[in-house]
Parts: C-alpha cells; structure tokens; sequence
C-alpha cells in the first residue's frame, strides 16, 4: 500500500493521462486525467495517485478519509503485534560473595523469563580497577548460573570503569 508521502489528491495530479483503477477495484485502463477527475466527481469520491512512480501513473477513486482511516488502522495493528523488550541491568562488585552471585543470577533469571534483555555489569572502584579480570570472572559465574537459559548478545566489555555484557533470552519456538 502506498504510504501518505506517495499519495496526491485530485488538483495536484500533473501529467495528462493515468491508469485508473474505479471504486470497485476494476481497471479502466490508461484515460485522461480530467476524464478520470470527472468520474471522481461525479461519484462523489477523490481521485489519489498511488503508484506515482508507474508510467503512466496508477490512480484510484476512493474516499479518501476513509483510506487514510484504513491505513492508520494497520499500522496500529502491526504496532500491537511488536513485542516491546526492555533492558533491565544488574550491577555487582568484583568481590561478590557467592550467595550474592547466586541470588542476583536468579534475578537474571526471572528478567530473562519475562522477556527482557539484562545487562549485567560489574562496577570497579579504586584499586579494584588494577584487577579487571575478577570482573570477568564474576560475569562468566553469571552464565555459568544462568546454564542454557540465554543467548549472549555482547561478551564481555569494559566501558570505563564498569565490565559489562548483554543477554537476551532464547527465542521459544
């Protein structure tokens, strides 16, 4: 379907002939502009250009606000199918004990259930910054804890002063 930007109304068609498509949907074939104006007229409905790159170019007589009616329709059908995913993020320290680890993996856990991408961060203050492979270790006890419940979207990263990575959960087939 054509969107709004390709679509002109009755006075601003500017070539001399068209193919016309009627109200029913039958082909008309290729007729002069004004002829196919009038027959919009007379039937009370507009003349838009649908196919404006087409030669000669493709119009239709239509009630206009009735389509435009129809294309905001599908386009809020196709928004309510769009599943929104949200990243959620959980942070941790480089000297995370293990019963912490393991509670925060099961929050990894329930966000990645509900659908949600989680990005899992490892902050290092001070001297900690000397030790960045502790974080990696901590992230990779994370998927270790998670098992197969994930798909790693970015491995492991440094970004500053914070190691970060991004799962998401698996596709359900």
């Amino acid at each position: 379907m054509a969107t709004n930007k390709d679509l002109r109304i009755n006075g601003m068609i500017r070539v001399r002939e068209v193919r016309l498509i009627d109200d029913q949907g039958e082909q008309k074939g290729v007729v002069p502009t004004l002829e196919a104006v009038r027959m919009a007229q007379e039937k009370g409905l507009d003349l838009v250009e649908i196919a404006p790159q087409a030669i000669p170019p493709v119009c239709r007589i239509l009630d206009y606000g009735k389509y435009k009616f129809e294309l905001e329709k599908k386009t809020r059908e196709s928004k309510k199918k769009q599943k929104l995913v949200k990243m959620k993020e959980i942070r941790m320290q480089p000297k995370i004990e293990e019963h912490d680890l393991q509670f925060k993996a099961k929050h990894v856990r329930e966000f990645l259930d509900e659908g949600n991408k989680v990005k899992v961060t490892v902050r290092f203050r001070g001297r900690e910054l000397a030790h960045t492979e502790l974080g990696k270790v901590v992230l990779d006890d994370v998927l270790a804890l998670l098992e197969d419940s994930f798909v790693l979207d970015r491995p492991a990263l440094m970004e500053g002063r914070f190691m970060s990575m991004i799962v998401s959960p698996k596709v359900k087939k």
